[in-house]
């Protein structure tokens, strides 16, 4: 696990490798063990790639990077784990390689050679990383399937920048970027954010999870080629025809598979515990696998017992006979590491309940562990929160099985924490064209136009008003709108913002965090599967997941209906700091299209419970300060 950097340029400054070295120190919480730089001279002007490196695998100096064939030809800086590092060496030896490190970046080096993008399949891991082809002049950018490590670029005046961080980026323009006015609206009013290739500074993109972007460097100084991103994976949904057990049974196996090739480590590895399902699999399997070794758990424990797990996470602690660490976090501790938390993540995020993660990885630090594994993407893959209830609405509509989905609407609505009403609102949506959608959503009171912001400002920036509705259109959604939901989102409308979260809290302490739960096998199996076998006729989240755990999980787990979100008590601890809230807002200069006395009167009416409670309160903060922090509270 490590931080890359990378720049290409045509105009070489004097000062080129001390101030490329300054800017990848500031990727050395990424990677604390070890950094490299390579600095290229190329026809068409000079390219450098660095990494600082988190040991994980091979802990010698073998692992060094940047890493270079003997023939000097590849070079590759790679932030991430290759988990099936083993089985692609043996393959590779058949192949005629030959081994020198048991590190995975000497797999990953050697696959590209003889794979290319054809091999990324293959990869059972998480990855960003670049490779240069002195032969072709040629860099290639990579970012694996679901976009869990980051990687984000610019291609600016002949110009290519990299990094697994966009604070190290900008630290090599030659300029300060500008805010991305469209992404900070979508953000403030509509709460979106990860969920494309824009960011919240101008000109600065991320590359979409599963896709590579190949430049040719000559031909992109002449100008003589157009460098778009290509997408290498796209799984099908196509149903296949396979009964219920059967699947669950080759659900349990991948998953098993998945965690006894992640459990690969030359460090001290844990595993976070929230008390649901997912994380309580992933330790539960931990033990099947590894009946003799310790586990530590990690949770985050709420102070308000109306949404504490702490009853889930003891059963699970005990079941396993687990080193249990909890995490309590605070709203005093929230306004003392407010700063941190923003710096940390790099860019606006959607609620406080990131502070619970970032606390519960610096207790893992603390603890002395390296190597986490983690349960995000389950949800997303097996269709958990409510389950995604209208797409299983829509895929029964197409295939005219009208009675069944009313009877599917009237179980859904039955289970704890819905409701008819709630089902109705989704229902209603069905009968909503695209083109009335922002309408429809300021009659429920999100207003696309609201008195804090500077509209006309906005317009004469050319801001789009409308709701930006990421629904597919993909062909092969006909019938299978649940599997294409989770499709859309496992690949980049809506876990990403998720795994930005989990990576920059994580590296932040050093820490590897391992999503067991995101593999291409597993995903490419799910989105296979009938729909009822995710979403159940009577409205049973993650069905077939709960059935493949049986034996392996306590049922009283399994058999939850009243799992919550992970979350902070928000409101509480936004009355409680009402005022160090609203210094925010007072220390700061007024941004362009935001004022700052209407801002602050939406956070006052919130806390004293003048209007109901709204994430955009959270949403205004974050902005303003995260604002105030990278611009150095100039008007922007």
């Amino acid at each position: 696990m490590c931080g890359i950097l990378g720049v290409f340029t045509n105009e070489i400054s004097e000062n080129f490798e001390y101030n490329f070295q300054k800017s990848l120190k500031l990727l050395n919480h990424r990677g604390p063990d070890d950094s490299g730089l390579n600095i290229f001279t190329t026809n068409g002007g000079i390219l450098a790639i660095g990494q600082t490196r988190l040991s994980i695998i091979d802990l010698t100096s073998s692992g060094h990077q940047p890493m270079q064939t003997d023939d000097g030809r590849y070079s590759i800086v790679f932030n991430g784990e290759i988990y099936n590092y083993i089985e692609l060496r043996e393959e590779l030896k058949k192949e005629g390689y030959i081994f020198k490190t048991n590190s995975d970046t000497e797999v990953l080096l050697n696959a590209w050679i003889e794979w290319g993008l054809d091999g990324v399949v293959k990869y059972n891991g998480m990855f960003s990383f670049a490779v240069y082809d002195v032969l072709n002049n040629s860099i290639t950018l990579v970012r694996d399937a679901f976009g869990i490590k980051p990687l984000f670029y610019c291609l600016n005046d002949n110009k290519l920048y990299f990094s697994s961080e966009i604070n190290a980026l900008i630290s090599l323009l030659p300029s300060a970027p500008n805010l991305n006015y469209q992404q900070a609206y979508n953000y403030l009013v509509w709460g979106k954010y990860d969920n494309d290739e824009q960011t919240f500074y101008k000109n600065i993109y991320h590359l979409k999870p599963s896709h590579s972007l190949t430049i040719k460097l000559k031909d992109y100084v002449d100008g003589k080629k157009s460098m778009l991103p290509e997408r290498w994976w796209w799984p099908s949904i196509k149903e296949q025809d396979i009964s219920f057990n059967v699947a669950a049974k080759k659900v349990r196996e991948i998953f098993l598979e998945n965690i006894r090739l992640q459990l690969r480590s030359d460090v001290s590895i844990g595993a976070a515990l929230s008390g649901g399902i997912d994380s309580s699999a992933i330790v539960c399997a931990i033990r099947y696998l590894e009946p003799e070794m310790p586990i530590h758990t990690f949770s985050y424990i709420s102070d308000d017992e109306s949404i504490s797990e702490e009853k889930w996470v003891d059963i699970i602690n005990n079941y396993v006979d687990a080193i249990s660490h909890k995490v309590k976090a605070g709203s005093d501790d929230l306004i003392q590491n407010l700063d941190k938390l923003i710096k940390t993540q790099g860019e606006p995020f959607g609620s406080s309940s990131i502070y619970a993660q970032y606390k519960v990885f610096e207790t893992v630090r603390e603890a002395g562990i390296t190597v986490i594994l983690d349960g995000q993407g389950a949800d997303e893959l097996f269709a958990g929160y409510s389950g995604y209830p209208l797409e299983r609405i829509r895929s029964l509509i197409d295939k005219k099985k009208y009675i069944k989905a009313i009877k599917f609407i009237n179980d859904w609505s039955k289970w704890p924490i819905r409701s008819k009403k709630q089902m109705a609102l989704e229902c209603i949506s069905l009968l909503i064209p695209e083109s009335f959608i922002t309408f429809s959503r300021k009659i429920i009171g999100d207003n696309p136009k609201p008195n804090w912001l500077d509209i006309n400002y906005l317009k004469s920036n050319k801001i789009n008003f409308s709701y930006p509705n990421l629904s597919s259109k993909e062909l092969d959604s006909f019938g299978r709108r649940l599997s294409d939901k989770l499709r859309n989102t496992i690949t980049g409308n809506g876990l990403t913002s998720l795994l930005r979260h989990e990576d920059r809290n994580s590296m932040r302490f050093s820490i590897e965090s391992r999503v067991p739960f995101l593999t291409i096998e597993m995903a490419e199996f799910v989105l296979s599967l009938p729909e009822s076998y995710l979403l159940s006729d009577v409205g049973e989240t993650k069905y077939i997941f709960r059935e493949a755990m049986r034996g392996i999980v306590p049922d009283e787990i399994l058999d939850r209906k009243d799992k919550m979100g992970f979350g902070t008590p928000e409101l509480k601890w936004l009355k409680k700091n009402k005022k160090e809230f609203l210094k925010i807002f007072k220390n700061s200069n007024q941004i362009n299209f935001l004022n700052n006395e209407k801002s602050m009167l939406v956070i006052q009416e919130i806390a004293s419970g003048k209007k109901p409670f709204t994430p955009k309160a959270w949403k205004l903060i974050n902005y303003f300060l995260w604002s105030s922090l990278n611009f150095n509270n100039k008007k922007k």
